[in-house]
């Protein structure tokens, strides 16, 4: 199959949902209305509505799932523009699954009508903790919702997910796949729309977010809100130490002790000057580097939201135990599992293809830990050419 960069652009596209009557009642029964999403598409929906294919992304990523900006983008109604800092900090580079999406690739965008919307809760261009208050807008000090946006969950994501697809006259998914929350979001859309769809798959991800997951979010938490400038989430100036160091913990679990051995060892920035505090071991510099990376382009209250929204994923809660809830499910599934992944180890996906019955277990071997379904795109592209050639 076709794995190389040929280029295409893209912009992000912009659709106000859930307007004037028609509110979105979230899973904690309050209400948001006028909710915006950015989302991106690749190809072409065929006169039916029936061809489309859903991407959901991961934590901190976004809609930005293939092809190469257009130009600098901006998001209107939030402040700060994370948007925009992401439009300049990855303006010559491609979508996060380039290597997967495109004209020829897995994902054919000459075959598929390809959608990939920013997740409610985040802050690049969908109503999150950023969004500036209606009230506010016409006003000369805007407000933004920060710690007062509401608790949001997957199923309050995948909902919004649905009703942008309804608003874009797709009747029908050919299949839905994402990783981590990503993975998250398809199970849920397996469950909550289980005639929607033709194939899920889920990748690297959990039927119920473990206690061990759960910990390393907490962890995570704790370093935002001990930071000074965190003031309960009120912020005028964003906790950049504590997002930061956030950042760094969650990069070790998305990684492996082997993976940082094979690219870092114990190599420092310079050679010699063995001593001096500030000649780094790459290994440092390398989470420095990611921590300060993620600070220009992410909100710290979005990611307390959204790390507590897979926190909260749990496909049998308010429902039946979770054996009978993934046999309701109708549509064919692919679980994909990494190896070494230590956040959401490979037992968890096991459990959920024989949970399912009518499902495919496939497996990613990687040194790399959780982060190898956004590295390892020759194994990815065997394992989805296999299983998208049955289903078709």
């Amino acid at each position: 199959m076709n794995l190389t960069n040929e280029k295409f652009f893209v912009k992000t596209q912009f659709k106000n949902l859930f307007a004037d009557e028609n509110t979105l009642t979230l899973e904690n029964n309050k209400v948001l209305s006028n909710i915006n999403v950015a989302f991106q598409t690749y190809g072409t929906l065929n006169s039916e509505g029936t061809n489309a294919v859903l991407i959901c992304h991961a934590l901190t990523g976004n809609a930005h799932a293939a092809g190469f900006l257009e130009g600098e983008e901006f998001d209107r109604n939030s402040k700060p523009d994370f948007l925009n800092s992401y439009s300049l900090q990855y303006s010559n580079q491609p979508g996060w699954w380039e290597p997967l999406i495109g004209p020829g690739k897995i994902i054919d965008t000459n075959k598929y009508f390809v959608v990939c919307s920013n997740i409610l809760g985040s802050c690049y261009g969908t109503t999150g903790p950023t969004s500036i208050l209606p009230h506010s807008k016409n006003s000369k000090e805007t407000e933004t919702y920060k710690n007062n946006f509401p608790i949001v969950t997957v199923r309050d994501m995948v909902r919004v997910e649905k009703e942008l697809l309804n608003k874009l006259n797709v009747n029908h998914l050919e299949f839905a796949i994402g990783g981590s929350l990503g993975g998250m979001q398809v199970l849920e859309w397996m469950v909550m729309y289980p005639d929607f769809l033709t194939a899920g798959i889920p990748i690297a991800t959990s039927a119920k977010h473990s206690a061990w997951a759960i910990s390393l979010n907490e962890t995570a938490r704790n370093a935002i809100m001990n930071d000074p400038t965190w003031k309960n989430g009120k912020y005028t100036k964003q906790p950049e130490k504590g997002l930061s160091l956030a950042r760094k913990i969650a990069m070790l679990s998305y990684r492996t002790q082997p993976s940082f051995e094979r690219k870092f060892g114990r190599d420092r920035i310079k050679k010699g000057n063995y001593f001096k505090p500030g000649n780094l071991f790459q290994a440092q510099n390398y989470l420095d580097y990611q921590g300060k990376k993620l600070v220009k382009r992410f909100d710290a209250n979005s990611y307390i939201y959204l790390t507590h929204a897979m926190d909260f994923h749990d496909l049998s809660y308010n429902r039946e135990s979770l054996s009978n809830v993934l046999n309701s499910v109708k549509c064919k599934t692919l679980c994909i599992g990494i190896d070494s992944d230590i956040l959401y180890p490979t037992h968890e996906q096991k459990e959920i293809a024989i949970l399912l019955g009518n499902s495919n277990y496939a497996e990613i071997n990687s040194i790399h830990g959780h982060d190898a379904f956004l590295i390892e795109f020759e194994q990815l592209n065997k394992i989805l050419h296999d299983f998208l050639s049955d289903l078709n």
